[in-house]
Parts: structure tokens; C-alpha cells; sequence
């Protein structure tokens, strides 16, 4: 069983690694921002949690796996994406900030399965995408791409 102490760590974990990504949002001003990539990590993470707990609980008496759960959480979060995505004119808006979503589950998927090292790193990635690459998108891309 996981102790309450490590339980609320991880949720907290995963407060503070997805709001690191939300605020990057936030700041480039798209609709899911901080709160939604808050929740949405800590909602992955509460769900691994609990299918952990449910594997801890009842292992030896059923069959377990809790995996399928964290699966749900893959498809499931690509709706909620989905809803992010926009077609304007030309062009698709929103693509960037569903994936930011997705790798927000991921990130609530991993902390709430104790996989720290995957979680700091991969928060570390989306960072340095959202920051770094959107600044050499801009100087490379942005001059080709026709007006909005």
C-alpha cells in the first residue's frame, strides 16, 4: 500500500510539474492554461493512484491491472484535446495545446505511478518544446506562413 505522506506528495508533485506547463500556456494566452493542465495531472495522477491502491487491495483475490485504468486515461484525454482544436480560416489552431494536454495526463500518469526520473524529465521536454522551439518555429517558420 502506498502511505498517505507519499499520496499527497505525488498529487502535489504533479500540481507543481503540470502548472509549470499550464503557465506556458497561460502566458501565450490559449483557452486550456493553468487551471486545465493543473487538473488534468492531477486528475491522471489521482486515477494511477487508485488503480494502484485497487492492485494493492485486492491482489490475490481478483485480477487486477492497473494499467487498464491508466489506458483510459491515453484515449480518454484525447477528447478533452480534441475540444482544444480549432480549424480558423487556413489554418488549425489548437493543436499544440492538446498535445500539451496529453503530455500533461502522461506526466499525472507517471507521478502517480511513483516513475519520478520519466516525470521531472519529461516536464523538463515539454517545457524546453513550448519555450525554446516556439522561439525557433517563430524565426524559421513564421516569415513562410501566410497571414491570419
Amino acid at each position: 500500500m502506498i502511505s498517505d505522506n507519499e499520496v499527497i506528495l505525488r498529487l502535489l508533485l504533479s500540481v507543481l510539474f503540470s502548472g509549470l506547463v499550464g503557465l506556458e500556456r497561460e502566458v501565450q494566452g490559449r483557452a486550456a492554461g493553468l487551471r486545465t493542465h493543473i487538473l488534468v495531472c492531477t486528475g491522471s495522477t489521482l486515477i494511477m493512484l487508485t488503480g494502484l491502491h485497487l492492485f494493492a487491495l485486492y491482489r490475490g483475490v481478483v485480477e487486477i491491472d492497473p494499467g487498464r485504468i491508466a489506458a483510459q486515461v491515453v484515449s480518454g484525454i484525447g477528447f478533452l484535446g480534441a475540444g482544444t482544436i480549432i480549424q480558423f480560416r487556413d489554418s488549425v489552431k489548437g493543436l499544440t495545446t492538446a498535445a500539451s494536454l496529453w503530455a500533461a495526463a502522461g506526466i499525472g500518469l507517471a507521478v502517480g505511478s511513483g516513475f519520478y526520473v520519466g516525470a521531472v524529465v519529461t516536464t523538463f521536454i515539454v517545457l524546453s518544446v513550448l519555450f525554446l522551439l516556439s522561439r525557433v518555429e517563430r524565426r524559421v517558420v513564421g516569415s513562410k506562413r501566410p497571414p491570419v
